[in-house]
């Protein structure tokens, strides 16, 4: 590499990363507006690569987190309490998404006036398990065939038993419990490599999406878009700054921690890529006791999805049922409430699975499921907002829950530092 790479290598990396991913949105919306479909055959590999290698790092990212998490549970008191209580806040910021998710889409009405829409080539309807097939699916058959297929919630389940063997035996896994510490930092180190190149995957998909479908194609879904974004920042300023209020904690200091962790989420469209950020902000920016944060973090990450789970399936809801002319009953609603609180412990934190978790709440409430197709081809700038709500609703549960326990440390809360968090974000 020559003088002048070396300093535009340099240069690029002087630009924080927000900065980088930003330029790499507009770029990528810019090159595929100009190119028309052609940019779907230039750059798509761009965005596949990076997806790709998000996909890489999930498992083993989840492995070596929820195994060091629950590990190093050894000696904390409480700890069924503790992970109780975080299930309980779980299922209210849960509930309370779908609520915020089914008024918004009624005051927007998000289905009506769309007009005909061309439903998605490549979308085929999935098929959804029973629920007990759900929670028997969750205990692997074989574990080292669950880390190779990518079945997260088995990963987490054996994970998670092995951590507490850990436990159980006492100092003499020492050894063992600071290789799995070992092990879960190699993978944060890997997963800030990855994020590097996101701005890369955001410029291909951006200029892949907007080629392929154009802006015109996809104004007709507008009303949609706002709708989610709109009511994903009731969930997190709203709701979430409300439930910190309540416990006596300034919102504003909370979001300022946790933007360095938000942005990546929103980046990158993945809960596990933000994770090691989030992780971070929690204990070094919030205060949230480590023992307890490198638990409930990790396990947010896997199942507590807010924004893909919960909000996105109750607009999906009203849209499908609007767009078909159907009308919701009363227990409809409550079907869709129950089905997206309990389904969205089950949505992986990986890019594209919220269309799962919709396909779920839909059969469930018996509305037709071809309609899922017509949302695909926005869906990329759906989950870029519903992956910062679920990250969000990720580490304020971790917060509630440690300022009830007397875990939380509020000195260090009411600091709100970023340099923690926006060093690990932005130069990872």
């Amino acid at each position: 590499m020559g003088k002048h790479g070396v300093a535009l290598f340099s240069f690029w990396f002087r630009i924080r990363f927000w900065k980088r991913v930003a330029a790499g949105f507009v770029l990528g919306a810019l090159v595929g507006w100009l190119m028309g479909p052609a940019a779907q055959t230039w750059f798509a590999p761009l965005g596949e690569l990076y997806v790709t290698l998000i996909k890489m790092i999930a498992v083993p990212l989840v492995f070596f987190a929820v195994l060091h998490s629950v590990s190093s549970l050894h000696g904390v008191k409480d700890v069924a309490a503790l992970g109780g209580r975080t299930f309980v806040w779980f299922a209210i910021t849960a509930a309370l998404a779908v609520v915020v998710g089914l008024a918004i889409a009624h005051l927007t009405n998000p289905g009506l006036g769309v007009g005909e829409l061309t439903m998605a080539s490549d979308y085929k309807v999935r098929v959804v398990p029973t629920p007990v097939q759900v929670l028997l699916d969750v205990v692997p058959a074989n574990p080292f065939r669950a880390l190779t297929e990518g079945k997260i919630l088995q990963v987490i389940f054996f994970a998670g038993l092995l951590g507490l063997a850990l436990v159980r035996i006492g100092e003499k896994s020492s050894r063992l419990r600071a290789l799995a510490g070992e092990a879960n930092d190699a993978m944060i180190q890997v997963t800030r490599f990855v994020l590097e190149v996101t701005p890369i995957g955001t410029f291909g998909l951006i200029a892949a999406l907007v080629g392929s479908y154009g802006f015109a194609k996809l104004l007709p879904l507008a009303t949609f878009v706002v709708t989610l974004y709109l009511a994903c920042a009731i969930q997190i300023f709203v709701v979430y700054g409300g439930l910190l209020m309540a416990h006596r904690l300034n919102p504003i200091r909370f979001f300022r921690a946790a933007f360095p962790a938000m942005q990546v989420a929103f980046t990158s469209s993945s809960s596990f890529a933000a994770m090691p950020v989030a992780l971070r902000s929690v204990v070094h920016n919030m205060g949230v006791k480590e023992e307890y944060a490198a638990f409930a973090v990790p396990l947010g990450a896997s199942i507590k999805m807010d924004g893909c789970g919960a909000i996105y399936p109750a607009i999906s809801s009203v849209f499908i049922a609007q767009y078909f002319h159907l009308n919701l009953d009363a227990s409809q609603y409550f079907i869709i409430l129950l089905a997206s609180v309990l389904g969205s412990f089950g949505t992986a934190g990986v890019p594209g699975t919220a269309i799962v978790m919709v396909t779920l709440v839909l059969s469930s409430a018996g509305l037709p499921l071809e309609g899922i197709g017509y949302l695909v081809a926005i869906d990329r700038i759906l989950d870029m907002m519903r992956t910062m709500t679920n990250v969000t609703g990720q580490m304020v549960v971790p917060v509630l829950v440690a300022r009830e326990r007397g875990i939380l440390d509020v000195d260090i809360y009411n600091r709100a530092s970023t340099n923690l968090g926006v060093e690990e974000g932005e130069n990872a």
